[in-house]
């Protein structure tokens, strides 16, 4: 693996490993059933699956063997196309239509079955208005859904469904113990194949390249992409020999 690649996954992956078994309680890829079997089809929406995060998020579900996935993404829906498994129900599901049109093909991807967790990598922008639209609302006998986001803050949902808020910060106070073992699974996973980092652009001039790519985020141009900072190219400097 080189650094640039390595660089994508401390913080993105242990935020999908939180996100997944801490906040959502989804069992644990080591419990995962056999290849021919489900979880008992547990649906899982990952929006915004072309992101770091939501593309830790999906190798670490088929770790688990938690299908179907239904996967939102955008402009980067090939690339996540890749990773998913059609035969198991998998579907990736382009963001870039109405709420309506959205909100009806996450519908028809899940069937007749109820929705109970979904991984908002977004978190802004309708999102969480939008999943909580499909989730399964609590209710009499009904469990409820539930959904964590990325960014913090009380989301719009309707009552009955359970928010939560992921952080990776959690690992240096109340979930150490978990990030210890997950950060040897990754390891594990990077030697064995069926964990890999995300696709890479390094960013010309090191830190002084920044700014723009600042921009370019603030402005979308980033899909499905992880940025990375050499800080040797930044001028000014000095390698040791």
């Amino acid at each position: 693996m080189s650094a640039t690649e390595a660089a994508t996954l401390p913080l993105a992956a242990m935020t999908a490993a939180i996100g997944l078994y801490q906040r959502l309680g989804l069992p644990q890829p080591w419990d995962s059933l056999p290849a021919s079997a489900t979880h008992h089809a547990i649906p899982l929406v990952i929006y915004g699956a072309a992101s770091a995060v939501g593309f830790f998020a999906l190798q670490f579900a088929r770790r688990s063997n938690i299908h179907p996935l239904i996967c939102v993404a955008g402009r980067a829906r090939d690339y996540v196309s890749e990773f998913i498994e059609p035969d198991k129900g998998d579907v990736v599901i382009d963001y870039r239509q109405s709420d309506d049109d959205l909100i009806a093909a996450l519908r028809t991807a899940l069937g007749e079955r109820p929705l109970r967790h979904a991984f908002d990598a977004v978190s802004e922008k309708g999102s969480p208005q939008i999943l909580g639209e499909v989730l399964e609302k609590k209710g009499d006998g009904v469990a409820g859904g539930q959904v964590t986001f990325v960014l913090g803050g009380k989301k719009e949902v309707p009552e009955g469904v359970e928010q939560s808020t992921t952080l990776v910060g959690s690992v240096h106070r109340d979930a150490k113990d978990f990030g210890y073992v997950y950060f040897q699974y990754i390891a594990r996973g990077l030697k064995e194949g069926w964990f890999r980092g995300h696709r890479t652009e390094v960013v010309p001039g090191g830190l002084g390249g920044i700014q723009k790519a600042l921009e370019d985020l603030k402005a979308g141009k980033a899909s499905g992409v992880k940025y990375v900072f050499r800080i040797a190219d930044t001028e000014g400097v000095v390698r040791e020999e």
